[in-house]
């Protein structure tokens, strides 16, 4: 067949489509030998590459099968193809030489016979050789002998004495034909010469000799001896042997001596290219006649081919999820010798994820028999190894390199499960917190970490506000500077992502503590601080106590309460006194702040005593705050009050202004609270008085509704209905409001009616009623951001006329507590 022609259908029979050919990487597998087919995979065809000769490929064999394997790359598969070829009749039967020479004694007896050369025919079968036939002649007769091969051997039979005298020479056309279609033939001429005189040819001891030799035997062994005698005498009785018509390569391969008939091996044998050698030997003597006989050997094979292992195809680099059983790769065993010699076995090592399978022949496919992990191991070198039959076994090894492909299935995993840091307060804004590190067990852009922080708030800002991490590297910086006084800790977590996709990521918590400075100097909250300008952290402060003459030594005077808003050390206070009037007389608790008399007090000691604390923290360095106070050696108020006074009238003393301040304080208290007992007693005056007013009657205010002195929202509703004008005077003791009589239908009218109304309903302390006077009282009323102090002194509303006179109270006092 021509270059091209279709094969066969592969694409078809492995139920493939055509758009998958090139996508799975389908190829017919090189062997190492001539590729006589290949794969289109435009159409899926098997087609012819090289011309086919199957007398070439397969001899004489009956069957002649090319054998062809085709490679599935995604996923790896190996499929095996055959394609047998069919003889035509191409050849026509030939012999060795056109003209042969064949020489007979005269003395030859009838019956005897004379192998001929037998004709060629590579074809099989029906176009092989099929008969002999020969030209008539009245003195021979073809026969054809068939072997044990089933080799059709022509031979010449004698059937009548031959006269040299009557003649000399005959010739014979012996021709061979095959069966084919169209028949084909060859033919040869045989010349006979009929030779006088000697009448006796040599004889061979056996007419078939057979001899097994190894093919490793040495170069110049003697294989066999062929015999031969001849009855005749003298020089008709010497006998020479040489072989007759052999194969020009069989001659090259063995020698014949002329003399002894031994054989000998010229050339090194090999059993895989030529297991067995036909050979014709005739002896001739010296008056021209000869025998044939045959000399067959049969080379044994000997185990001298070391097993070839070829790699046919390597998946690698293998992904590390692979699925177990896939095919990895695809290897071929071959070993030239036979038998046993040629039985290979394959293995490779136990300690491995992997196993063999054998395909079909000497085809072995490696394929995973455990899970992959390239964390573990990234590079496999598999040593396969293959031994034969033989006797001693020949071994023969292929290292194959598989290399692990990284698949992103590992998270990132930090170096800590949690981290810790300790930031001073009042840091640099971008200053270093810590570095939080991930390591991904991957490899490449799988195992590439980049870090960012999770969403949270910090006293309701952004986390990101507070703090940023550096993408690349882990660096969590600080962006503000932190006050352990409004933020003592901050807990927020970092993701590290890997640059896998799907990417994979793990968190990690980071623990902020901010570590407190000593920026806060102590804060005394008693005594009170001393009003003036320029008080602020860490001024004098100041306070009055009274402390008996009669006091006994320890007793508590005063204490000075401070507070620190560091923490730690830093917000360790000790008292000491600083400064006193009369040292020795007071003491301060160290870590109480308690001031406590030291002794008795003296009579040369002063009434009125300065003494100054100060407050310290045990910060470094330490901040201190100084507390200022007075006290007054006294046995009574009017004792304190007396040397508060005195101290008033000398301003020239240092702490006269103190005093004085104090003594208006005193004063003021004394004040408020005779204010108070006179309010009381104001009020159950004025209860007994609206119990009289009521009893009088209550006809006063007819047509107004009830509903409008209920409460405070009563009244508010109360003035809502009238159109009315307030003028206000800052330095009248009296407002006016003035109510239009037309403007409402409602306005209460100059004089009520006498008769009672059950209109009007008595709401005890909210309204009273009396003659056209109207009290309200006020009550104190929360704001948003203060409070309004309404005064609960009675107001006169007087209507006179139409008109509503509100009268202002004389004294107004408010207390707020």
């Amino acid at each position: 067949m021509p270059k091209g022609s279709f094969v066969g259908d592969v694409a078809k029979d492995l139920g493939l489509e055509l758009t998958a050919l090139r996508d799975r990487g389908l190829r017919v597998v090189d062997t190492g030998r001539t590729q006589y087919f290949f794969l289109d995979l435009q159409n899926g065809h098997l087609s012819v590459k090289e011309r086919v000769d199957r007398e070439e490929i397969c001899a004489a064999a009956a069957k002649c099968v090319l054998n062809f394997e085709i490679l599935v790359k995604h996923p790896m598969k190996l499929y095996r193809g055959e394609v047998e070829i069919l003889d035509i009749n191409d050849n026509s039967p030939s012999f060795p030489e056109r003209n042969s020479v064949l020489e007979i004694s005269e003395y030859t007896a009838p019956g005897t016979r004379f192998p001929l050369e037998k004709a060629q025919d590579p074809d099989i079968g029906v176009n092989s050789l099929q008969h002999y036939e020969c030209s008539e002649s009245p003195y021979f007769t073809l026969d054809v002998r068939n072997a044990d091969d089933s080799v059709k051997y022509p031979e010449l039979i004698l059937v009548k004495s031959l006269d040299r005298e009557q003649q000399a020479v005959h010739n014979l056309i012996l021709t061979a034909t095959d069966s084919g279609s169209p028949v084909k033939s060859g033919s040869t001429i045989i010349q006979i010469i009929v030779l006088d005189g000697n009448d006796n040819a040599p004889e061979f001891t056996q007419s078939v000799y057979k001899v097994t030799v190894r093919e490793d035997v040495a170069v110049g062994s003697r294989v066999l001896q062929v015999t031969a005698t001849d009855r005749d005498e003298g020089p008709n009785a010497e006998v020479k042997y040489s072989f007759f018509k052999i194969p020009e390569k069989f001659d090259k391969t063995f020698k014949l001596y002329p003399e002894s008939g031994e054989i000998e091996i010229t050339e090194k044998l090999n059993f895989e290219e030529q297991d067995f050698y036909e050979l014709d030997v005739q002896a001739r003597d010296a008056g021209g006649l000869s025998s044939h006989s045959k000399v067959l050997i049969k080379v044994a094979d000997v185990n001298n081919h070391v097993p070839e292992i070829v790699i046919t195809s390597v998946f690698s680099p293998v992904p590390e999820d692979t699925p177990l059983g896939t095919v990895i790769a695809i290897f071929n065993v071959q070993d030239r010798d036979s038998g046993a010699n040629g039985e290979v076995r394959c293995s490779i090592a136990e300690n491995l994820p992997f196993r063999l399978e054998r395909s079909f022949d000497n085809y072995y496919s490696v394929v995973t028999a455990e899970e992959l992990d390239r964390e573990e191991v990234a590079e496999y070198n598999v040593t396969v190894r293959a031994a034969d039959g033989g006797s001693p076994a020949l071994r023969s090894s292929a290292v194959l390199a598989l290399r692990v492909l990284d698949v992103n299935d590992n998270a990132p995993v930090f170096a800590e499960a949690r981290y810790s840091a300790r930031l001073p307060e009042n840091n640099a804004a971008g200053a270093l917190v810590l570095t939080v590190r991930a390591a991904d067990a991957d490899w490449g852009q799988n195992a590439r970490v980049r870090y960012r922080l999770s969403e949270g708030r910090v006293r309701g800002a952004p986390l990101s506000s507070y703090v940023s991490v550096q993408a690349e590297t882990g660096a969590l910086y600080a962006l503000r500077s932190f006050d352990y006084e409004e933020v003592r800790e901050v807990g927020l977590w970092v993701r590290a992502e890997d640059g896998g996709a799907p990417a994979l990521s793990s968190n990690v918590s980071v623990r902020l503590v901010i570590v407190d400075e000593n920026d806060n100097a102590p804060q005394v909250l008693y005594p009170p601080p001393a009003p003036g300008p320029g008080a602020g952290p860490g001024a004098g402060w100041a306070g009055v106590e009274l402390a008996p003459r009669s006091a006994e030594p320890g007793a508590l005077v005063a204490k000075v309460v401070a507070v620190d808003a560091d923490a730690g050390q830093n917000a360790w206070l000790s008292y000491e006194l600083a400064k006193a009037t009369e040292p020795g007389l007071f003491r301060v608790g160290l870590h109480s702040g308690e001031v406590r008399t030291a002794r008795f007090p003296l009579a040369r000691d002063a009434a009125r005593q300065s003494l100054v604390v100060v407050v310290k923290d045990h910060g470094r360095p330490a901040l201190s705050a100084t507390a200022t106070l007075t006290v007054v050696l006294a046995e009574s108020v009017a004792e304190l009050l007396s040397e508060l006074g005195s101290a008033a009238a000398a301003p020239g003393e240092p702490a006269g202004s103190l005093t004085r301040w104090l003594v208006v304080a005193v004063a003021a208290v004394s004040c408020l609270f005779l204010a108070f007992l006179l309010l009381l007693l104001a009020l159950r005056l004025r209860r007994w008085r609206r119990s009289q007013l009521l009893a009088a009657g209550s006809g006063a205010l007819r047509g107004v509704p009830a509903s409008h002195f209920v409460g405070i929202d009563g009244v508010r509703a109360f003035l809502r209905s009238y159109s009315h004008e307030v003028s206000l005077t800052a330095d009248s003791r009296k407002s006016q409001l003035r109510l239009s009589a037309g403007s409402c239908c409602d306005t209460l009218p100059a004089r009520p009616p006498a008769e009672p109304s059950g209109d009007l309903v008595p709401t005890g302390d909210h309204v009273a009623e009396n003659g056209g006077q109207v009290s309200f009282q006020y009550f104190l009323v929360p704001s948003s951001q203060n409070f309004i102090a309404i005064p609960c002194i009675s107001s006169q509303i007087l209507v006179e006329h139409g008109n509503m006179v509100v009268q202002k109270p004389r004294s107004m006092k408010t207390y707020v507590t």
